[in-house]
C-alpha cells in the first residue's frame, strides 16, 4: 500500500499525518510552528515530523508516494509558491520545491481552506457527491468548491472568498479594507462582535459576566442559546440568516450537491443550521434545494490534514502519468 503525508500548517500549530490510499489517518503528530525562527526553520520541522511518523509506525518510507501541505494566505498550486501568509510572515517561498529537497518525493502545496474542504470532499460529508461547496467558519469565512474530485480555482486561483461578499444592511469594517462583509457576521469573532456590542448597549443575558471577565467566545454564545438566552439565541439566528444569503449567491452560482460546513464555528449546529435553511428557503429557487443537503463537516481537526494528502495523491499520480505520457 502507499501512503502520503499531509500538513496542515497554521501560524500556531503544524500537524503532520500519515494517511493511507483509502484517506485513513495511520497516525499523525503535533508540534508548535516557531514561525519566527524562519521558513527554514519551519520546513526542517516538517521534515522531521514526517521522520518521527515513519520511525513510530514502523512502515516503509520506500512506500511514500508524496507530501501534500495545506497552507494559510495566498498559495499558487502550480508553482508550489506561498505567495503571501500573513501569519507566518512568508513571502514567494518556494515551499514545495525546498520541502521537496528535504524529504525526497513530490510536495504539493494550497491554500489551507481549500485542502479542508478537498477532505470533506474526498473522505468526509461530500464522499461520493459530484458537486462539494464547503465553507469553514473560524475566526474569518472562507469556501472552496470540489468539482467531480477536483478543486475550481477560478482566475488567479481567488475562487472562494466568501467571506468578503458585501452584506446589506451591516457596515463593520473588514479587515480586506471592505466594510460590512460576510465574514464580520459569520465566524466566531463575528459572533462575539455581536455580543459585546449588544451588551454594551444594555442588553440583558447571562454572557454578561463572561463579557465583563474579558472571556467571552463564541462558544459560550453556544452555550447560552442552549439555555434559552434571548441574545445568544437572537445572534446565531441572525448569523445563520447572514450565512443563508451568502449561500444562496453560492447555490445559484454552482448549484452543489452538498454544502459542508466546517471550522470552529459550524460545532454551533442546528443552532446556526436552522436559520440558514429557512434563509435559503426564501432566497433560492426551489429546483436548487431539492437535489441538495447542508452538512455539518465530520473531519473535524482532520481535514486538513488529509485532505492535504488527498491533493498530494491526486498531483502525484497525474504528474506520474504525465511523465509516462511524454516518455511515449
Amino acid at each position: 500500500m502507499q501512503y502520503m503525508i499531509g500538513i496542515d500548517l497554521g501560524g500556531t500549530n503544524i500537524v503532520c499525518g500519515l494517511v493511507n490510499e483509502r484517506y485513513e489517518m495511520v497516525d499523525k503528530v503535533k508540534r508548535p510552528t516557531e514561525a519566527a525562527l524562519g521558513v527554514d526553520h519551519v520546513l526542517d520541522k516538517m521534515a522531521d515530523m514526517i521522520d518521527e511518523l515513519f520511525a513510530k509506525t514502523g512502515l516503509d518510507r520506500s512506500h511514500l508516494l508524496a507530501v501534500g501541505a495545506g497552507i494559510p494566505g495566498f498559495i499558487d498550486p502550480e508553482r508550489g509558491v506561498s505567495i503571501f501568509a500573513s501569519n507566518l510572515k512568508w513571502h514567494d517561498v518556494d515551499v514545495a520545491g525546498r520541502l521537496s529537497v528535504k524529504v525526497g518525493v513530490p510536495v504539493f502545496i494550497d491554500n489551507d481552506v481549500r485542502m479542508y474542504v478537498y477532505g470533506e470532499a474526498m473522505s468526509g460529508a461530500g464522499r461520493g457527491a459530484g458537486v462539494v461547496h464547503g465553507v469553514t467558519i473560524g475566526t474569518g469565512l472562507a469556501a472552496a468548491t470540489v468539482v467531480n474530485g477536483e478543486l475550481y480555482y477560478g482566475s488567479g486561483f481567488m475562487a472562494g472568498e466568501l467571506g468578503h461578499v458585501a452584506i446589506d444592511g451591516e457596515s463593520t469594517p473588514c479587515g480586506c479594507g471592505l466594510a460590512g462583509c460576510l465574514e464580520t457576521v459569520v465566524s466566531a469573532t463575528g459572533i462575539v462582535r455581536q455580543a459585546k456590542q449588544a451588551l454594551d448597549a444594555g442588553r440583558d443575558s447571562i454572557l454578561r459576566d463572561s463579557h465583563e471577565r474579558g472571556e467571552l467566545t463564541a462558544a459560550h454564545v453556544s452555550q447560552a442559546y442552549d439555555e434559552g438566552d434571548a441574545l445568544a439565541v437572537d445572534i446565531l439566528t441572525y448569523t445563520g440568516q447572514v450565512l443563508g444569503k451568502g449561500l444562496a449567491y453560492s447555490i445559484s452560482l454552482l448549484s452543489p450537491d452538498v454544502i459542508v460546513i466546517g471550522g470552529g464555528g459550524a460545532l454551533a449546529g442546528d443552532r446556526l443550521f436552522q436559520s440558514v435553511r429557512e434563509t435559503l428557503q426564501r432566497s433560492v429557487y426551489h429546483g436548487y434545494l431539492e437535489r441538495l443537503t447542508i452538512r455539518q463537516g465530520e473531519l473535524i481537526d482532520d481535514g486538513g490534514v488529509i485532505g492535504s494528502a488527498a491533493f498530494a495523491k491526486n498531483r502525484a499520480e497525474k504528474l506520474r502519468h504525465s511523465t509516462a505520457g511524454s516518455a511515449i
